[in-house]
This record gives C-alpha cells, structure tokens and sequence, in this order.
C-alpha cells in the first residue's frame, strides 16, 4: 500500500557492509508497523508492506547510503499513513489534501510528561519533511483517494439533503475547497437537485419559527436564493396550506 522504493543494490552493498539488520519487531502501538534494529540498536519504524517490498529481514547488511534510505521510507510511510487517515475521515478536494499535507510538515509544540517527575514540559515537534509532500500526494491520487470530480458530485448529492440548501451556496463552498468552476458545473449539470425543491425543504422547516414572512424572506434571500424563486415557492406553500 505504501511507496515501495528500491534502495538495495547489491554489488554496492558488497563494496560496504558495515551494518546489519539485528532484529525486526513488531511495534507497540502499531501492529501494521515494525521496527528495525540495525547493530543492536533501534533505528526506525516501517509499515509491513514495506519490509515485504524492500526485502528485509534479519542478517541483511546494509551501507550508510542505504540506511538513509531506509529513513526516508520510514518517514514516508508514516507520512503517508497519517494523510491517508485524513484522507479516509469524509471525501476530501484536492486542495484540503495539499492543506493538510502542508501542515503536517510545521514544527509545533507539544506537551510531554516527563518519566522520571511526572512533570509536563513543553516540547517543540518536529513536521515531515516537506519533500515528501508531492510523492505522498501523488500515491494518494494513484489510490483513488483524490477525485476533485467525485469529491464535487458527492457534496452536491449529498450536502444538507434534507435540510436544504441553494445551489449558490453549494457552489461557493466548492469554490473555496479548490474546485474548478468546470467540475463545479459538472457537477451540478449531473444532479437532479434544485432550488425549488430546496426552498421547499427549508420552508416547511422554518416557518414556524418566523411569524413574519419578511422576516422569512430575509433569511431565505441570506441563503442564497433568488427572491423570485422565494416568492414563488412561499406562494406555493400557501396554497398548499389552505387546501
């Protein structure tokens, strides 16, 4: 699932072997992760995909130039896992992914409790590294969990269905996630949703709580829709009433 990089070429493997892989154990906290120990020591954290692609296992001899390979696929696969749950939490535009991905490479401050008294301290955080950011995104959107066009059908479709909502204000919140104006119009081209019958959705819900209709007319005219259209759908919804 994770980036697979070749790292390992045995005839310059064989000009310096210098390190060896002592032991791979399975990680605490993660049990889709291990860890790798080079000389005894800890050295760093792979997802097990990627031991299976990199061909790792105990007794390998690795040379300084493959080790710091090695940490750069550690720091991608971890990299790629933390965008991926995000990615994975609701569809997400392109532009949220590469927010997102951004952010990820800030330096933040943390609270850590300190073993020995128990104590907090304030702890600054290291972010990714921020070359990471282009091959992460480029596997997400090989995976399929980047579709502007997909992400944009889904919130027409399924924003605020039973609630109601105008299609301006749909297309401006497209707008600020980064979408096209092509794929916005795509989108709504492709849907069967419509203002009238939205009007309707937020009028049966909200006419109780305005005994002015001006005051009704204000709000609905504040959520986007035209005042014709307004006009229309509350003379409908009389008529309606009285029948």
């Amino acid at each position: 699932m994770l980036e697979t990089i070749t790292i390992f070429d045995d005839e310059a493997a064989d000009k310096k072997q210098s390190h060896r892989i002592t032991d791979i154990k399975e990680a605490v906290r993660d049990k889709n992760r291990v860890n790798i120990y080079i000389d005894d020591k800890f050295f760093c954290s792979l997802d097990i995909s990627q031991v299976v692609d990199l061909h790792l296992k105990i007794g390998k001899e690795l040379s300084e130039e493959e080790k710091s390979q090695l940490k750069h696929a550690s720091e991608f696969g971890k990299f790629y896992q933390r965008a991926l749950e995000f990615a994975l939490m609701r569809p997400r535009s392109s532009k949220e992914i590469r927010d997102y991905l951004k952010k990820k490479t800030l330096s933040r401050k943390v609270r850590v409790k300190n073993r020995k008294t128990g104590e907090y301290q304030t702890k600054e955080k290291q972010g990714f590294d921020a070359s990471l950011i282009q091959p992460v995104y480029n596997r997400l959107e090989e995976r399929g969990y980047i579709d502007d066009e997909r992400f944009a059908k889904l919130w027409v479709e399924n924003r605020n269905v039973s609630k109601g909502t105008s299609a301006k204000k749909l297309r401006l919140e497209l707008q600020q996630k980064g979408i096209s104006h092509q794929i916005i119009e795509k989108a709504f081209n492709e849907t069967s949703r419509n203002d009238q019958d939205e009007l309707q959705k937020i009028i049966a819900k909200k006419r109780a709580k305005y005994s002015d209709e001006q005051k009704l007319i204000q709000y609905l005219l504040r959520a986007g829709f035209d005042y014709s259209d307004v006009s229309d759908a509350l003379s409908e919804s009389s008529e309606s009433d009285c029948s």
